[in-house]
């Protein structure tokens, strides 16, 4: 992984690149991962000022808690994508935990998920919050290295009915 990868806010600067991210994404069957991918993004002022406003709690869904979206760019191109949840549902914690991330397919295999996990766990202590729970499919071998190699305890596993398959639920700082 080249060192020049960096966390940055979304920004219009990244718009072509953004969308070819998101187009790796579902040209492949992937799911859209962490779901600010799946937010319309044709008006793309109009969806960096929604992102923007999910950070403040502003215009976010019932039962949604305001959230912080970042892109991990590196070389001018968005190779990832991550998003901060400020605080933890009772849902949260069963699914979904405090960061979801994402890479770009043809991007894989480089270190940047450690990375982007890395610089989001960052940006969570900058907001005050030291426990950070994630969580991620017990099939997904990856993301549980990418989350232990970056301190990640696993806490539990639990068989989710609606998604068919065993969760893992990791703590990185003390657990809350």
């Amino acid at each position: 992984m080249a060192a020049a990868a960096s966390l940055v806010a979304p920004s219009a600067a990244y718009k072509d690149s953004y969308r070819a991210l998101v187009r790796e994404f579902t040209d492949r069957g992937e799911p859209l991962v962490p779901f600010p991918l799946s937010f319309a993004n044709e008006n793309f002022e109009a969806f960096i000022a929604q992102l923007a406003g999910c950070a403040q709690g502003i215009g976010i869904p019932p039962g949604f808690v305001p959230h912080s979206t970042w892109w991990l760019v590196e070389g001018g191109e968005v190779v990832g994508v991550s998003n901060l949840r400020h605080r933890l549902t009772d849902a949260l914690r069963i699914e979904g935990g405090h960061i979801g991330y994402g890479i770009r397919p043809t991007a894989r295999g480089r270190g940047l998920g450690r990375e982007i996990l890395r610089l989001t766990l960052a940006e969570a202590r900058r907001r005050g919050i030291e426990s950070v729970l994630l969580t991620c499919a017990k099939a997904n071998a990856a993301s549980a290295a990418v989350i232990a190699a970056n301190g990640g305890r696993l806490a539990a596993e639990e068989f989710i009915a609606s998604r068919g398959e065993v969760v893992q639920r990791w703590w990185i700082g003390e657990e809350t």
